[in-house]
């Protein structure tokens, strides 16, 4: 619950922006955050100290995305609902959630941080072959967690007004 809402501390994630958030352009234009960012790491082979310029913009892509669509015209979809669920998650302390919903989430966070871990030393050592892998286990772990979330929101969207009141 820590890691979580330090996060969305971290992007400054109120209402609004969780609103914006939720837009499905949102989610699919951010999936470009880590080929983005890991690029911009892996140009300072080329670029030297510029890279650090790249890497600013990526990573400021990140806080900006979530702000740039407006709120989506219906949330009555996948990306919405996953969103939603990670509302849910982050707030699973105030509002207990399912024994069912409690455990698996820390499972797939846990696989996309092993993907992170590869995928630094691939970028530290300039290893493709273990940036791609890591690459590959932060979108499964980060895909499957998203989709758990939609799991976890059609579960509990009935257990609070505000929760409902989510899905138009």
């Amino acid at each position: 619950m820590i890691f979580a809402q330090t996060f969305a501390d971290l992007f400054s994630m109120d209402d609004t922006t969780w609103k914006r958030h939720a837009n499905p352009w949102c989610f699919w234009t951010r999936l470009s955050v880590i080929p983005v960012l890991f690029l911009a790491v892996w140009s300072r082979f080329w670029l030297g100290w510029w890279s650090l310029l790249l890497i600013a913009i990526a990573l400021f892509w990140v806080w900006l995305n979530a702000r740039i669509f407006p709120e989506p015209n219906s949330t009555n979809n996948w990306v919405s609902k996953g969103v939603f669920g990670e509302q849910i998650w982050i707030n699973r302390n105030q509002i207990p959630i399912p024994s069912h919903h409690r455990y698996f989430p820390h499972i797939l966070t846990t696989i996309s941080a092993f993907g992170l871990i590869f995928a630094v030393w691939g970028l530290i050592t300039l290893d493709l072959y273990f940036t791609a892998l890591g690459t590959l286990l932060i979108y499964v772990g980060k895909l499957w967690f998203l989709d758990r979330m939609v799991w976890l929101y059609e579960d509990m969207k009935d257990a609070n007004p505000k929760y409902r009141s989510w899905l138009y």
